[in-house]
């Protein structure tokens, strides 16, 4: 499997995208992030060829550190800036949906440029909270002319369902990957969308693979006690409404089995699973330190056979998955899912 996805004009990603959201202010519940030891695991990862990273406009702090980072690879040795690829988002607050217009969509643009010490954005990813403001394809027509000015290299979008995604593809939206939650535990891409993007050549960039480190041998024969960070909780949530406990215990064990055929962890076929799944460009793998910055190598270790592929699928497949479609309980008035979301992060300065 290639480590590498061409997204065209000369533009390539990492197959394994270094996420941020984890290091944004209010994530870690007990507030324990050591901001050099993150730097350090941005320097590893970059050096060892994963160069692409993934934040928002949102993720409070996140643009800034990042932009500092850009700052040691201009006057430090080995990488420049240019050979790392940053993905940011616009993500206009809820609040804000209506009155949402060119000059506002410019000056957020501006300001993640300034942030992150770039002449233009790689990628901005495209996130809309509700579908009933009817200025979606409006505001993603400003990306376009932003774009036209040299400002923007790619358009995506984050957290679209397919009649939505549908919506911006036939309106001329230059889509170039949809960012979406997928994993062994959340299915919801498999009701369509997935198929959809295929069909366009969308290729997904899946966040949650690792479900906020729900997958790894720590929680083998655990129960779960208090959650340690938003991502925690917020993928709990996900088990609750999939596997439960007891089938999601089961699941470690299956995927421990093929781990330890290729002297693995379950990390690292829980990731190889979403990426063997055909549309999937991308898995993000969430950053916290850099004690685990090795095991995104092993992710290219090895290839899973079809027969183990399988396997994995028979067994989800005797249990639901969350319902509706990417996002949408996300969307819904009075779900647990919409209720630990922050919609009016987009501060101005």
């Amino acid at each position: 499997m290639e480590q590498k996805l061409n997204l065209g004009e000369n533009y390539q990603i990492n197959r394994v995208i270094n996420g941020c959201w984890q290091l944004s202010e209010g994530h870690s519940i007990k507030n324990d992030l050591d901001f050099d030891d993150v730097m350090r695991a941005f320097h590893m990862l970059a050096e060892r060829g994963f160069t692409s990273f993934d934040c928002g406009d949102i993720y409070s702090g996140v643009e800034e550190f990042l932009g500092k980072f850009v700052r040691e690879l201009k006057h430090g040795s080995g990488l420049s800036p240019d050979q790392i690829q940053i993905h940011t988002k616009y993500v206009p607050d809820l609040d804000q949906l209506s009155q949402v217009d060119f000059a506002y969509t410019e000056k957020i643009i501006d300001r993640s440029l300034k942030r992150l010490n770039r002449e233009i954005q790689d990628m901005v990813q495209f996130h809309w909270w509700d579908y009933e403001v009817p200025v979606c394809i409006e505001t993603a027509e400003y990306l376009v002319r932003l774009k036209e000015k040299g400002k923007i290299r790619n358009i995506s979008v984050t957290n679209f369902d397919t009649r939505h995604l549908k919506e911006l593809v036939d309106a001329g939206i230059p889509v170039t990957t949809t960012q979406t939650q997928y994993s062994v535990f959340d299915r919801r891409p498999e009701k369509g969308y997935l198929e959809y993007c295929k069909g366009q050549g969308i290729p997904m960039l899946c966040y949650g693979t690792l479900s906020g480190g729900f997958l790894a041998e720590r929680w083998i024969g655990k129960r779960m006690e208090e959650p340690e960070t938003r991502s925690q909780v917020k993928y709990l949530q996900v088990i609750e409404d999939s596997l439960g406990w007891d089938g999601y215990q089961k699941l470690l064990k299956l995927l421990q089995g093929i781990a330890e055929k290729y002297q693995v962890g379950i990390s690292q076929v829980a990731s190889k699973y979403i990426l063997s799944q055909e549309g999937v460009g991308a898995a993000i793998i969430g950053i916290r330190n850099s004690r685990h910055v090795e095991d995104n190598l092993k992710i290219f270790s090895f290839e899973l056979e079809q027969e183990e592929i399988m396997e994995i699928r028979r067994f989800l497949e005797a249990y639901p998955t969350v319902e509706g479609e990417p996002f949408e309980q996300e969307r819904t008035i009075g779900s647990k899912y919409r209720n630990i979301m922050w919609m009016n992060l987009n501060e101005e300065e």
